[in-house]
């Protein structure tokens, strides 16, 4: 027969198993959503995006653990556990937001926006206890900025702009060849930059197009005698 006093303890050490066991699938939801958010993070790291792996990890995180609290303030005798996670949406939109840009006739960021909302998401699965669910989100998510990327630009599907600089000695010859290669392209030359460096002339301008025209713009120039060197710049922030 057990004494009085570990009768009394037997609650006491059943609480707090009770407590670790629950601690410990709270650090168990919030690392799978630092993992989850961190690979997603990743491909936008090696694409030089500006959301990379620090951004999406904390997110990712951040979502499980704001679903995790919300059932945890509500308490066991409040029906309405998803308040919290509920107000996620609108706080991932307002930062999704901050990363779209509006330049001249385009805009960047939508992509990133995009992959910060789902990630979101992801974190909440996690945050929930959906481990497979948020483990396939995470799959779908690269997939589709790895893969469906990279069909877009063999299928010549993507239109992306680039920054075009040539250099030579005369810029009014650079800019005459520059000329007839856009009419060539039935494209009209805007946004134009000149400058000198010495003896250096340099000639620089913008345009979005498709990879092949791109890529028949860029042997056109190529192929011009008033223009020695000819540089190509893609816009990191760009999707």
């Amino acid at each position: 027969m057990s004494s009085p006093l570990a009768q009394l303890a037997q609650p006491f050490v059943f609480d707090r198993l009770q407590q670790i066991v629950v601690v410990n699938h709270a650090i168990g939801r919030l690392l799978v959503a630092c993992l989850l958010g961190a690979l997603v993070g990743l491909e936008r790291e090696v694409n030089r995006k500006s959301a990379g792996v620090r951004t999406n990890l904390l997110i990712c995180m951040g979502c499980a653990f704001f679903t995790l609290l919300s059932a945890v303030l509500a308490g066991d005798a409040n029906p309405d556990k998803g308040r919290v996670a509920s107000n996620i949406v609108q706080g991932i939109g307002f930062l999704g937001a901050g990363l779209i840009l509006h330049n001249r006739s385009r805009v960047s960021g939508l992509t990133s926006a995009a992959s910060i909302f789902v990630v979101a998401s992801i974190g909440m699965a996690c945050g929930a206890g959906l481990y497979a669910a948020a483990a396939a989100g995470a799959i779908i998510v690269i997939l589709a900025l790895e893969l469906v990327g990279f069909l877009e630009r063999r299928a010549n599907l993507k239109i992306y702009p680039l920054l075009y600089e040539v250099r030579g000695r005369d810029q009014t010859q650079m800019l005459q060849s520059i000329l007839e290669a856009m009419d060539d392209a039935k494209e009209r030359l805007t946004g134009v930059e000149r400058d000198a460096i010495g003896e250096l002339q340099r000639v620089s301008f913008a345009l979005t197009a498709t990879k092949r025209q791109h890529e028949r713009l860029r042997g056109k120039l190529a192929a011009e005698p008033a223009i020695d060197k000819l540089f190509t710049f893609r816009d990191p922030e760009e999707d």
